[in-house]
């Protein structure tokens, strides 16, 4: 049986590397640790088709529930520093694309 309760875990050690990451604005590593978490949460996924087995004890299920709260607040400050940096690319190539646009509109080239 597999130890969902150590996944989660790891994924939110994951996550607080993918925090660091973020403010460090390391894409690469942000890319490459995201992949990671994703794999796990398959992981879990999996492991739910498989059977559902209610957490054995109440301080398990609350540990589970903290590391969650914990992922979630660790994705809301990694967006905070990618969201900034995604409308910065989404600027530029929108610029790029009207340049195009117009260098094939006025035959520049």
């Amino acid at each position: 049986m597999i130890d969902k309760l150590a996944i989660y875990e790891h994924m939110a050690t994951l996550t607080a590397q993918m925090v660091a990451a973020a403010q460090q604005a390391d894409w690469d590593q942000l890319t490459e640790l995201e992949h990671h978490v994703g794999a796990m949460r398959d992981q879990l996924i999996a492991a739910d088709r498989v059977a559902v087995v209610p957490e054995a004890d109440e301080t398990r299920r609350a540990r589970k529930v903290a590391l969650i709260q914990r992922m979630l607040a660790d994705d809301r400050e990694i967006r905070r520093h990618t969201e900034p940096w995604m409308e910065s690319v989404r600027t530029l190539l929108a610029g790029n694309a009207r340049q195009r646009n117009l260098r094939t509109a006025y035959n520049l080239g």
